[in-house]
């Protein structure tokens, strides 16, 4: 049975660029971002994690913390290190996992179970599930679950933006709507009714069908 959104995120031991860690003591009380990719070397991850490099303090700003992934040793993790600072700009500043033995990656589900040999006799394309984004909270639970195929480079400002989502909904009983982005108009949930709704924002509500309540985005 895969994951699933609500789930406990699975814990594990690993080693990384930045040493030995236990994930879940190394998330502490934030949040985290746990995010794959096929193959070290290769020309969109590249490009992911240094643009990734440049985007952290917008992560930290959010009490988010990001670590990735791949089937390759931290050795190489750390001889790629290189590359992705001379073709970006952008020198890596934040752990990757080696996880040549699979482990971490089945167990996120990230990929087939009957997936097995060493990292270095397998090729992206033997890899190209491993191209996902796990978003975690303090509590330990997955949030929100991404997986693109191998040839899609991943919106990392999208992923940013949607991590504002989760923690704003995690505060107040409201939802975003399409395209939603910081400041603007979010929706009052379903399950509360137009009683609570109204101790909750004396302001009113606007609504363009009674399901629909949009109110100014809670700033507290």
């Amino acid at each position: 049975m895969g994951l699933r959104i609500g789930d406990d995120a699975p814990d594990f031991t690993a080693e990384t660029t930045e040493g030995k860690i236990e994930f879940h003591k190394w998330i502490g009380d934030g949040w985290a971002m746990l995010f794959s990719h096929p193959k070290d070397f290769t020309p969109v991850c590249t490009t992911e994690l240094g643009f990734l490099a440049k985007l952290k303090p917008e992560f930290e700003k959010r009490n988010c913390k990001i670590i990735g992934l791949s089937v390759d040793s931290v050795e190489d993790h750390k001889r790629w290190a290189k590359d992705i600072a001379e073709a970006t700009g952008n020198a890596l500043n934040y752990p990757l996992i080696g996880d040549t033995n699979l482990e971490v990656a089945k167990l996120y589900d990230m990929i087939h179970p009957n997936a097995s040999g060493n990292a270095t006799g397998r090729t992206a394309a033997d890899n190209a599930t491993v191209r996902s984004v796990f978003m975690i909270g303090p509590d330990k639970k997955i949030k929100l679950m991404l997986t693109y195929p191998m040839s899609t480079g991943r919106d990392f400002n999208e992923v940013l933006r949607a991590l504002d989502s989760c923690q704003l909904t995690a505060k107040h009983k409201v939802a975003t709507p399409v395209n939603w982005k910081q400041g603007q108009d979010v929706i009052i949930v379903p399950s509360v009714s137009d009683e609570e709704a109204k101790k909750k924002f004396p302001d009113g509500w606007k609504a363009p069908k009674p399901y629909m309540r949009f109110v100014p985005q809670p700033r507290n």
